[in-house]
């Protein structure tokens, strides 16, 4: 199948169940990208910074670039002119810089926290109690060119159907907890972003408002290689 047949069969999918496709590109070249773009999707997920700004400059600039891998602070400033959401925001440190090139750019910038849900040192993201201490802080408060639209978690690789499906409804019960302590009257505070090619359904059944599917779009990534320190 085409890559666009394969983006309208997930798109269909999703568009029923009221969730957003946020098609992964990362390592895809840009015309594979423009084919899907050409199809409907207009919304593209890139874990490396550097890939991302050369994809941007290439691709229409109504493309919704959203940043979903590990961000570090001294690369914020080359997507802060041009990134729609930064799902990957892991500690207090990265939204003040974030908030910080926003601010450079006349530009606010929506950001989810991304929530470490899987049981798996590899993965990045906030304890439920880091999270609620960020949230509370007199250094979040005065930020004023970042706006949370929500979180982000990411569930433990190979997994059991049933450890999946605990991960994804604990974050949903913190998305509910943060929602009615910190953002009750802010309907922009309504993202919950969880879900890849081999558990979005479970996601879905738990209140996921955004998936994130590459390879099953765009088939088998060319793999490039960047320095170590591009992101």
């Amino acid at each position: 199948m085409s890559i666009a047949d394969n983006l309208l069969k997930y798109k269909s999918e999703l568009d029923q169940a009221g969730v957003q496709l946020i098609a992964v590109s990362k390592y895809q070249e840009a015309d594979a990208i423009l084919e899907a773009y050409n199809a409907g999707q207009s919304v593209f997920g890139e874990n490396i910074v550097q890939e991302m700004v050369e994809k941007q400059a290439q691709l229409p600039a109504d493309i919704a670039w959203h940043l979903i891998g590990h961000l570090q602070t001294n690369k914020v400033k080359y997507i802060a002119p041009f990134v729609k959401l930064i799902q990957s925001v892991d500690s207090l440190k990265l939204l003040i810089e974030i908030n910080k090139q926003a601010a450079k750019n006349n530009r606010v910038i929506d950001c989810l926290l991304q929530i470490y849900i899987a049981d798996e040192d590899t993965k990045f993201g906030l304890g439920f109690d880091e999270a609620i201490e960020l949230l509370r802080s007199e250094e979040f408060a005065a930020l004023k060119n970042i706006r949370i639209t929500g979180i982000m978690g990411i569930a433990s690789n190979n997994a059991l159907e049933k450890q999946t499906r605990d991960e994804f409804t604990e974050l949903k019960v913190l998305f509910d907890g943060i929602k009615a302590s910190f953002f009750r009257k802010e309907d922009s505070f309504r993202e919950v972003s969880m879900g890849m090619s081999g558990d979005y359904k479970l996601a879905i059944e738990a209140g996921s408002t955004m998936v994130r599917i590459g390879s099953n779009i765009f088939g088998k990534r060319k793999i490039k290689h960047y320095k170590a320190d591009e992101n």
